[in-house]
């Protein structure tokens, strides 16, 4: 017997395995895993999950400010501005301005080419003092034609000349005083052509209308400038324009659904966009009797207590309203918590917010007073560094776990 032989008899044949069990298994498999996947969907449907919500901080009033009935938004303008132009239209020369530039009124500003009125003032005067020689040569002749006038009229007494000698004589006379008064009337109508003609030479000399600060420099030499629009984008309409830091005041626009708040002479804090922190008093200039159609809205004009170099034109500014004195009741002594208006709730009666504490929220009651602008005075229940939910959702309830937007 060979060895293969003997190898071959200690080999164990294997019954092949049933097909329709290996379908029982995998089926069992199927089962426990869809088992396991439904149980897992359910445990994350029914997890609770946070509610997202909006918060804001409580603020507190510093003692002694008074209460604000109105915010708004606005921008610093100058009462006072002009874009300083010529009368008539010409060729720049000059230019004696730069933007930030103080101006005095009367400065110099800029000049014009004036070579053609200064040509046209030479003949006029010319012709002055062409009227003014005529007088004198007519005025000796007139003298002369006088005397010759009395001679005959003595030789007529003595019967030695004729009627007509005495007409001559007389018509003389009469036509030299006539030819001195056109003179002198020449003389006044060139007088006033060199005035006028002048007057025409200072209009190319562009001065400053008032005292103030040059914020554009709008013309540069030898450019065309104009009093109107002439010329299409080749001639300028001014030289600068300049600014009276002394006019500054604000423009606000008031929606008119609260403009039975504002009344002339309230005081109002302003806060300028580029110094946040600094609070500039100020007060209601005038309320401008008419309101925008488009926009709802009523201009307010406001006026610094105080200007300061700071505060420059076409600034943002943000302005609140205060409660004016004879309106305010008794000054508070100690700062006054606020609360936003959106955060306060009121159920049967009571009212309440929801104090954010750490991921979840609680229910405080309060009590408030009265109102500041778009804020509620608190005067127990809270304090000032607390955290209140905004707008909250109505599935928001004390104990509910948040997430802060």
């Amino acid at each position: 017997m060979a060895a293969s032989d003997d190898l071959s008899a200690l080999r164990i044949e294997r019954e092949p395995l049933s097909t329709g069990g290996g379908r029982w298994v995998k089926w069992v498999v199927l089962l426990l895993l869809l088992g396991a996947a439904g149980g897992g969907a359910r445990y994350y449907l029914t997890l609770e999950r946070p509610i997202e919500v909006e918060a804001a901080s409580v603020t507190e009033r510093a003692a002694g400010t008074s209460a604000s009935v109105l915010n708004a938004s606005g921008y610093v303008t100058a009462r006072r501005r002009a874009t300083v132009s010529s009368k008539v239209t010409g060729k720049v020369i000059e230019v004696n301005v730069e933007e930030g530039m103080d101006v005095r009124a009367g400065q110099v500003l800029a000049r014009l080419d004036d070579s053609t009125l200064q040509a046209a003032l030479r003949l006029y005067r010319a012709q002055l003092e062409a009227a003014r020689r005529q007088i004198p040569e007519s005025e000796v002749r007139l003298e002369q034609a006088r005397t010759q006038l009395q001679r005959q009229e003595r030789l007529r007494k003595e019967g030695l000349n004729t009627p007509n000698d005495i007409d001559n004589a007389r018509a003389e006379v009469d036509s030299l005083v006539a030819r001195i008064a056109s003179a002198q009337e020449a003389v006044k109508v060139a007088e006033s052509q060199i005035s006028m003609q002048q007057t025409a030479i200072d209009d190319t000399i562009i001065r400053a209308p008032f005292t103030g600060v040059a914020i554009s420099k709008d013309a540069q030499v030898g450019e065309m400038i104009s009093p109107v629009s002439a010329g299409g984008g080749f001639t300028r309409t001014g030289i600068c324009t300049i600014v009276d830091m002394r006019s500054l005041e604000i423009e606000v626009d008031v929606n008119e659904s609260y403009i039975n708040r504002v009344r002339g002479g309230q005081p109002v804090t302003a806060v300028l966009d580029a110094y946040p922190d600094w609070q500039i008093p100020a007060a209601v200039i005038a309320v401008v009797p008419t309101a925008d159609r488009q926009k709802a809205t009523v201009l307010v004009r406001i006026g610094f207590k105080d200007l300061d170099p700071r505060i420059l034109p076409d600034m943002g500014v943000k302005v609140t309203f205060l409660r004016e004195a004879d309106q305010a009741a008794t000054p508070v002594a100690q700062a006054v918590t606020l609360v936003p208006q959106g955060a306060v709730k009121t159920d049967n009666g009571s009212t309440f917010v929801f104090l954010i504490s750490g991921q979840t929220v609680e229910r405080r009651a309060i009590k408030t007073g009265g109102t500041d602008g778009n804020r509620v005075e608190v005067v127990a229940g809270l304090k000032g560094g607390d955290r209140v939910v905004i707008a909250a959702p109505p599935e928001l309830v004390a104990g509910k776990e948040i997430v802060v937007k």
